[in-house]
């Protein structure tokens, strides 16, 4: 029989910020103020990554980079993206403790994973100066993983590269990446997962992939709901989750399915 000794999760998307808003919000905002006016899709499309990795994915998407040689007659390089990053570094920092609270069902999850002695981790694309705020607000609203760890503890390697995962393993004890499971809302997260050689698991509901908020998903008709759990399901089924479930209330079971 397997025995799980850790759960990794994804912060914003994952645990906390049903439909991971606070960093759609912040790059919006930033890249307007350079005149381009990202979609949502384009926001959301590399997220779970670095926060400065994240901009220069965006600026590299044809339709953005077309739109920036309008706004400034010429190619961005390097410093616009600094300079993007440092104004979403900016906006965030002034709206993460509105955004930290835990998703349903998850502290009733991360109590009976403690019970069963299951620890708990954690891996975030935020900087530390972020998580010093987000860890703080989550606690105070009843979540407080054991450990977690952003691309500052990695020499700026965040998703979906495997080495925030490691850390998390190296100190929680983990006797092997197969003892553990990874839990994400992104592209990012499964393939950070993968590539640590662990089982990765898609969450749909609030996750950054299905991008609406908890009131927008609760109006949909049931035959909408299952249309967009559905779409969900086949991005992460398409970058290599070996698992998928619908909200936290089912990852018990499912550790549980593993287990044996």
């Amino acid at each position: 029989m397997k025995k799980i000794e850790a759960v990794i999760f994804d912060w914003a998307g994952t645990t906390v910020d049903y439909g991971s808003f606070a960093p759609v919000q912040a790059f919006i905002e930033a890249f307007g103020e350079f005149g381009i006016i990202p979609t949502v899709a384009e926001v959301r499309e590399p997220m779970g990554m670095l926060k400065w990795d994240h901009i220069h994915t965006m600026m590299k998407m044809p339709r953005i980079t077309e739109e920036w040689k309008k706004a400034h007659g010429r190619m961005w390089d390097k410093a616009d993206v600094d300079a993007i990053y440092e104004k979403s570094e900016k906006a965030i920092f002034g709206i993460l403790d509105k955004f930290s609270t835990p998703k349903p069902f998850v502290p009733e999850t991360i109590f009976e994973l403690k019970k069963r002695g299951i620890k708990i981790g954690s891996t975030t694309g935020y900087t530390t100066e972020m998580m010093d705020i987000v860890t703080k607000s989550a606690a105070e609203q009843g979540y407080k993983p054991d450990a977690w760890f952003c691309p500052n503890h990695t020499e700026n390697k965040g998703r979906p590269y495997p080495y925030m995962i490691f850390r998390n393993l190296e100190v929680l004890g983990v006797s092997s990446v197969s003892a553990a499971i990874k839990v994400g809302d992104t592209v990012a997260d499964i393939k950070e997962g993968k590539n640590a050689g662990m089982i990765s698991v898609g969450i749909i509901e609030g996750s950054s992939v299905m991008g609406y908020t908890e009131a927008e998903y609760e109006s949909f008709s049931p035959e909408r709901k299952e249309l967009e759990c559905q779409r969900v399901r086949q991005i992460y089924e398409a970058c290599g989750a070996d698992y998928v479930i619908n909200n936290m209330s089912e990852l018990i079971p499912l550790i549980e399915k593993i287990e044996e």
